[in-house]
């Protein structure tokens, strides 16, 4: 059995390189428009994916889209927002009826809406449990009969991918909703690695650090989101520079921080036959920080 799926790997991985790694593969990903999440969709369409691109801002995700056409690429979009009730079963039917398949959820979309613990209040505290921990689960849950395959033969490179943060493994100041919800992330990861590894699906966390997005611009640029009906400011004092110019983040061993397509290469990675035998893993892109 192992000698089979080792051989079922390598035939994958010297097959398609040519055609990209993720060639013909049918890839999700929420969050999509802008970020991490449009690096990620724009990556894995050039490594071959068909992509499902996902975001709240209509046009946003279908500029995505364009881009990935007009390149050659096979995407189209679904907009929404993700912790909405019928979203789960909206962006699966379409995937299904658009290309039969699905191997590839990448749970990307979120934002923060910091507050102090003793003066969070408790829709503060649920909306963002509803966006990182409800939604993801929902998304997973509604897409099950398409990774709980058990026929062996039918089976193709398929992975779940969740954005924790490095909120979620030590905490921080001012985020009490954000960390519990991004630690709840990995139990959940963790999860379906033993619950789906039977059929051969692979679950991953990617913990990110400082990556340069709108979460960690300078918040006094005034950058906000609609949720709801109500606007959540974005971003943190000062950009998360520090007052050093010449050494803006001492914290980080590489002294920088990431730009969004290297937090997206950390996604790739996971969904890739390069990760085959990678499941339940959180992989933390920090830089070195909090090593």
């Amino acid at each position: 059995m192992a000698d089979n799926r080792l051989s079922q790997v390598s035939g994958h991985l010297s097959n398609n390189y040519s055609r990209g790694m993720l060639n013909g593969e049918v890839a999700i990903i929420t969050g999509a428009g802008q970020g991490i999440g449009r690096s990620a969709a724009l990556l894995f369409a050039k490594e071959g994916a068909k992509v499902v691109v996902s975001d709240i801002d209509e046009k946003r995700m279908n500029e995505v889209v364009s881009t990935i056409t007009a390149a050659g690429g096979d995407a189209f979009g679904v907009s929404g927002d993700v912790g909405a009730d019928d979203f789960p079963k909206k962006i699966v039917g379409a995937t299904i009826q658009k290309y039969g398949k699905i191997n590839h959820i990448v749970n990307n979309a979120g934002f923060t809406f910091d507050k102090m613990l003793h003066t969070m209040s408790d829709e503060t505290w649920d909306i963002i449990d509803k966006i990182h921990v409800r939604a993801p689960f929902r998304l997973i849950r509604e897409a099950a009969p398409y990774f709980r395959i058990k026929e062996q033969s039918q089976r193709e490179n398929r992975s779940i991918t969740n954005v924790s943060s490095t909120s979620g493994l030590h905490g921080n100041v001012g985020q009490a909703n954000y960390a519990a919800a991004k630690s709840a992330v990995v139990g959940l990861t963790k999860t379906i690695a033993k619950e789906w590894g039977v059929f051969g699906v692979r679950a991953n966390t990617v913990a990110f650090g400082y990556i340069q997005t709108r979460l960690t611009d300078d918040s006094a640029k005034g950058v906000a989101i609609e949720i709801g009906g109500k606007k959540v400011a974005l971003g943190i004092p000062g950009g998360s520079k520090g007052n050093d110019a010449k050494d803006p983040f001492p914290h980080i061993p590489l002294r920088r921080g990431a730009v969004p397509d290297e937090a997206a290469a950390s996604m790739l990675f996971l969904a890739s036959p390069l990760a085959s035998y990678v499941s339940g893993h959180t992989l933390e892109v920090t830089g070195g920080a909090g090593i």
